[in-house]
């Protein structure tokens, strides 16, 4: 078969249903054999949507996610979601054209050294031909899969396509990796004598999905639990044991708990999302996670590295003691955290449209975050179950909403919305028509306040003259429909209740423009 034939049967066999991208010319053979594989393609209307929508796929599916574009600017563009997949966990194969061997080092148009481009974002980058086309793809997927799931570039030179693949099909003889996790003596130590420890619940047990060990665990031994953003809804935010995620709003309100401990737990702890010297009190740190993970100098660390299923079952036994906390510490730790929403929630801000979002979106929606100053209140008060509130942390670039949400919407059967403020709403505006075309379900939710609010908090909080925050004068979209879509516009609470009352089920995207006094974020963005 030629390479493109056996490229989209490849994926075909792997469970990959959709390829995000923007096609050039070289890319009709891979289209064509999609088609016929039954995979669709996506077209976006910008490179870095694709690779955001891959991204978002890989996530949520556990297999990796599909991007592609074309030369130069297309896989510029593209790198920006492919970053998103580095830094967030994501496993994805992104493919682009490249020139033919013999133009590669030469000057041509649109022709820049992809390989280059891709290296320091992937977990690898591999130059494909009919002579190694099974042992790329069999190591690509492998590898993109593995921990830290990840993306992996393919370039695609434009005279491989149609060329009959020579290399016979080889079966992976490799076994299965023993990745169990050993509980040694110093270990033991550190668990015997802790009276108060706390849990720290990051990404990677999030992904690993180990919410019933989780409330199995503190059924039988009930410390406090923190989480960084990217964890949240491992947890239920009325658990007796839950106190709030690191890193977000009012997230200072952690720290009389956390300087109570004498031990800290790190569970799946990423610190691509929060460095641990960012918060962790002086006391021992242990550490497990499925890859060795750098760590700063002067902490007490004892890192332990392997398969996160059955840790907690298995270091229950160290844990002689009952733990001394007292429950109403924990509780009012967490309380002070969640009615700081009372005490702000009086003018028609974030908060306000939190909270009746909240009453009135479907209780199984998944919500897609932007990047900015709504994320950190998002983040601490979204009511979250796992896998079903979107974000990038470790990457952390604006405008991921709303690709992710389309990607949500093509993966899930479940109701999806998107909450982006104004500066992420226009850097990735242009998807709305992809959601369009497409005919998604969805409510885009724009938090209107004209500005780059974070940034504005962050000058003022180093007496900086406000500069290069301002975005607009007037409306942002000003009229009932915004590239086709129909757009209703709120700028109190009752206007915002009205139309979220009589949403569901609904029939297409929306675009629900809310025009907010932002005011919230000053009081509980801590930066």
């Amino acid at each position: 078969m030629t390479v493109a034939e056996y490229i989209a049967k490849e994926f075909k066999a792997r469970g990959v249903k959709y390829v995000f991208g923007i096609p050039g010319g070289s890319s009709i053979p891979y289209m064509e054999e999609f088609r016929n594989n039954e995979i669709e393609f996506i077209l976006t209307s910008n490179e870095a949507a694709a690779g955001i929508m891959a991204d978002v796929t890989g996530r949520m599916t556990g297999i990796p996610g599909v991007c592609h574009a074309t030369f130069g600017p297309g896989a510029t563009n593209l790198s920006t979601g492919i970053g998103s997949a580095m830094l967030d966990r994501s496993p994805l194969i992104a493919l682009t054209s490249v020139m033919p061997e013999n133009m590669r080092k030469r000057t041509a148009q649109m022709n820049i050294d992809h390989q280059m481009l891709f290296e320091p974002i992937t977990k690898a980058t591999v130059m494909i031909n009919n002579k190694n086309i099974t042992a790329v793809m069999n190591d690509a997927f492998e590898l993109a899969t593995d921990e830290y799931p990840g993306p992996v570039h393919i370039g695609l030179p434009t005279d491989q396509a149609l060329k009959q693949v020579t290399e016979k099909t080889s079966i992976s003889t490799e076994g299965s990796k023993s990745n169990k996790l050993l509980i040694d003596d110093e270990l033991i130590e550190l668990l015997e004598y802790s009276r108060k420890p706390i849990l720290a619940l990051g990404l990677t047990a999030a992904r690993a999905g180990l919410c019933d060990e989780i409330y199995d665990f503190l059924d039988k031994y009930p410390v406090p639990v923190i989480m960084t953003p990217m964890a949240k809804g491992l947890v239920r935010e009325d658990h007796n044991c839950y106190c709030g995620v690191l890193f977000h709003a009012a997230s200072d309100k952690l720290s009389p708990l956390i300087n109570e401990a004498d031990l800290v737990i790190g569970l799946g702890y990423d610190p691509v999302e929060y460095n641990y010297e960012s918060w962790l009190p002086d006391v021992p740190l242990i550490h497990f996670n499925t890859v060795h993970t750098d760590m700063p100098e002067g902490i007490m660390v004892k890192q332990v590295t392997g398969s996160l299923e059955g840790v907690l079952s298995m270091i229950q036994p160290a844990l002689k003691f009952k733990p001394e906390w007292d429950a109403g510490m924990v509780s009012d730790c967490r309380n002070n955290i969640q009615n700081l929403i009372n005490e702000v929630n009086i003018n028609f801000g974030p908060f306000r449209v939190l909270t009746t979002l909240q009453e009135y979106l479907p209780r199984n929606i998944i919500l897609s975050l932007d990047v900015g100053s709504h994320i950190h209140l998002f983040g601490q008060y979204w009511r979250a179950t796992p896998g079903n509130l979107l974000m990038t942390n470790g990457w952390s670039g604006m405008g991921f909403s709303i690709p992710a949400a389309i990607a949500a919407s093509l993966n899930r059967d479940e109701p999806v919305a998107c909450v982006t403020g104004d500066g992420g709403f226009l850097m990735m505006c242009g998807e709305i028509v992809t959601a369009r075309r497409l005919n998604l379900g969805i409510l885009f939710i724009v938090l209107a306040d004209r500005e780059l609010n974070l940034i504005k908090i962050k000058e003022n909080k180093q007496g900086v003259a406000n500069i290069g925050v301002d975005l607009y004068q007037g409306d942002l979209i000003g009229t009932d429909s915004f590239l086709g879509v129909p757009v209703i516009t709120c700028s109190n609470e009752s206007m915002l209740r009205e139309s979220l009352s009589s949403l569901y089920p609904m029939e297409g995207p929306l675009i629900l423009e809310i025009i907010i006094d932002p005011s919230d974020y000053k009081k509980l963005v801590v930066t």
